[in-house]
């Protein structure tokens, strides 16, 4: 049975870092393109970061230079770390697994949410001051 547990939500002031994790069992991340999505009640998912299989980083215009997403294939776990946070990152935030090729358009306009497999039940992230 694979799940996706997603942690590290909190509330925190604009400008300040956050860590989310998302610890995957009965699924290898590294097999597969891994990323972090978030939805704001009314809005549309959208893709914030993604890494290959290989471990290249894809990110948003709305996280590049801001967020960082890496990954640890020792204890199966995918990390995004967001610096100098904005009122407009608060949503549910969600960390997903899909095939390889889904990563090409994660973060763009092409993105499609429904290419990815499995998905973690979302942790809360509120910037507000």
């Amino acid at each position: 049975q694979v799940q996706l547990v997603e942690s590290g939500g909190d509330s925190v002031h604009p400008g300040g870092s956050l860590r989310l994790s998302c610890a995957a069992s009965g699924y290898t991340l590294a097999d597969r393109c891994t990323g972090w999505f978030r939805q704001v009640p009314g809005k549309e998912r959208e893709g914030v970061a993604g890494i290959t299989h290989f471990g290249g980083g894809i990110y948003a215009d709305s996280a590049r230079g801001r967020f960082s997403i890496s990954r640890d294939d020792a204890e199966n776990t995918l990390y995004l770390q967001m610096n100098d946070l904005k009122p407009e990152d608060t949503a549910m935030y969600y960390c997903a697994a899909g095939p390889r090729w889904a990563c090409s358009a994660l973060g763009t306009s092409r993105e499609r949410p429904d290419e990815f497999d499995y998905w973690g039940q979302g942790t809360q992230v509120t910037v507000s001051s």
